[in-house]
């Protein structure tokens, strides 16, 4: 059995979570509901658990706190966040590669995150970091990502373009850098959207339309870089870019 616990302020979505729990994913055992982050700080130590609910916002902590109560050795627990944040802060959870619930829960997804734990089983406190960064952070000027050990802050306006790479993605900046990451170019799309200036213009490319300096009609249609390079642009996304780049202009 997987063990697992739930902290969350209202008893109402506790119920509801745990009685989801008991009738659709059988191999997992809740053995503690807590009210509140010290409770639930307490019931982590006494029950070792294998998976923690744990919703963000709590009165009197946040859940994102949560790592700061214990040693990176004693962090033996997965956390599937639990969250009724808008649109915006759940890009902080797709850039971060942490798994989320939003309410009001829906099994299926509850089911699909408990494969997915199964599936992976691997820590990664650094990621529980950089959601921290990316909550606290004004996603539109600059994000923070993973980095081997380390986090890095990138401002938005620095970065070029992105290109996929397997399940890692390579950031070109315009001092002529490169940085490879290891997010799927798919993750950054989901947060560097046409709010942020960017455009996912082929498969292999998220573009930020600020560093185009000319779209070039012929040889399929390609887009030239302030830094030189030319990248493909699919024939769909060519009317959405001439007019994200109207928009610029204006």
């Amino acid at each position: 059995m997987i063990k697992a616990i739930i902290i969350d302020d209202e008893e109402r979505a506790r119920i509801l979570l745990k009685g989801m729990i008991k009738e659709f994913v059988e191999e997992v055992e809740v053995l503690a509901e807590c009210p509140d982050l010290p409770t639930g700080i307490k019931a982590i130590k006494k029950y070792a658990p294998d998976i923690v609910f744990l919703d963000i916002e709590m009165p009197g902590h946040s859940g994102l706190e949560l790592l700061d109560f214990f040693n990176e050795n004693e962090v033996n627990f997965d956390i599937i966040f639990v969250t009724a944040y808008n649109q915006y802060a759940i890009k902080a959870f797709k850039l971060s590669a942490i798994d989320y619930l939003l309410k009001p829960i829906e099994i299926d997804e509850l089911q699909e995150s408990i494969k997915r734990y199964k599936s992976k089983q691997k820590k990664q406190q650094i990621d529980y970091q950089v959601l921290r960064e990316n909550f606290n952070s004004p996603m539109n000027e600059k994000i923070a990502i993973p980095v081997g050990n380390a986090i890095k802050f990138i401002e938005l306006k620095n970065i070029i373009y992105l290109k996929a790479d397997s399940s890692y993605s390579e950031l070109y900046f315009e001092d002529g850098t490169k940085l490879v990451v290891s997010r799927t170019l798919k993750n950054f799309e989901e947060v560097l959207t046409s709010e942020n200036g960017f455009l996912r213009c082929h498969k292999s490319y998220l573009v930020n339309i600020n560093s185009i300096v000319e779209y070039v009609k012929s040889d399929g249609g390609y887009v030239v870089l302030k830094n030189g390079a030319n990248l493909t642009i699919s024939p769909e996304k060519t009317s959405e870019l001439l007019d994200m780049l109207k928009m610029v202009k204006r």
